[in-house]
């Protein structure tokens, strides 16, 4: 502003922008950004947890921006829900051939199993050196219980119709049929994680080899040697970098009103539970335990 005023046929030209702030007046390269946070998949009504439903309108606006040079995601997931994953990860990429716009994707915490899964959908992946990065795998975790409810003298009575409808009942002993059929889908689940890495990673992770699919994790650094992220930075620090330093990051968030969040809840076909009730107070609980799993599994 000052500058104008002292140069008055620059004031002129400018017109009445040169009485708005700078901010409103930028013409710098408009960068928008999504944040990819927490669980995924884990939704009650008071945690709606990350999802193709809480998401979806964010990356719609993101993609939508008029001017946007690129798209940028931040991510920080321990992982959780494979459907959920995979379905951001095909509206990410569905949008950005749309709209023929790059996707850049910057690890922070954590960016592990369903977590690098949603990395994936970046046509380039940034991390922190001190980042965890993999977990490609597949777990399944629960309780057995059987021996607890015959100490206290509970017997438990289950009818079903369908042999295999009483499977990983954590009231029951464990059967080896049901390890056997669950170990079979987690075989099926995990080779689709595999193969996605395998063709959007393409030559990078070729040295690397069979080993990156254990489920082990590593840091920033070592995912860089490894092939599983392209570099080492933040999103300023590239944006400006690539784009220069008058880049604009406009961050897009996903709406967190109590009305979207029971319309949300709706439109997957599930009952509203109230987290005031038992039930809901009870489901918001099992999420959190769930939630602090997950990231306890990466030292968070």
């Amino acid at each position: 502003m000052t500058d104008l005023l002292d140069d008055p046929a620059a004031s002129k030209r400018q017109g009445w922008r040169s009485y708005l702030p700078a901010s409103w007046v930028q013409r710098g390269p408009l960068i928008p950004v999504l944040r990819f946070s927490g669980a995924i998949g884990m939704i009650t009504p008071l945690r709606p947890g990350l999802s193709l439903s809480t998401s979806a309108s964010a990356i719609e606006k993101a993609f939508s921006m008029r001017g946007a040079k690129a798209v940028a995601i931040q991510i920080n997931s321990p992982g959780g829900s494979a459907v959920q994953s995979m379905l951001i990860y095909k509206r990410v990429r569905a949008l950005a051939a749309e709209k023929n716009l790059k996707v850049y994707v910057f690890a922070e915490d954590v960016a592990a199993s369903g977590g690098y899964l949603l990395a994936l959908a970046g046509d380039e992946i940034y991390a922190d050196p001190s980042s965890i990065i993999g977990s490609i795998g597949v777990i399944t975790a629960t309780f057995g219980l059987n021996r607890l409810i015959e100490k206290i003298g509970v017997e438990r009575r289950v009818y079903t119709a369908g042999k295999s409808k009483d499977t990983l009942d954590v009231f029951l002993p464990e059967k080896p049929d049901d390890v056997e059929r669950i170990k079979a889908i987690q075989e099926d689940v995990h080779r689709s994680f595999i193969d996605l890495v395998k063709t959007r990673r393409g030559t990078k992770i070729e040295k690397a080899g069979d080993m990156l699919f254990t489920g082990e994790f590593w840091t920033g650094q070592k995912a860089l040697e490894l092939g599983l992220v392209d570099g080492l930075s933040d999103l300023r620090g590239k944006m400006r970098e690539i784009y220069g330093d008058e880049v604009r990051l406009k961050l897009v968030m996903p709406s967190t009103s109590w009305l979207r969040r029971r319309r949300s809840v709706f439109a997957e076909g599930r009952a509203l539970e109230f987290s005031f009730l038992p039930g809901g107070f009870a489901a918001d609980l099992i999420s959190a335990i769930e939630a602090r799993a997950l990231w306890s599994r990466f030292g968070f």
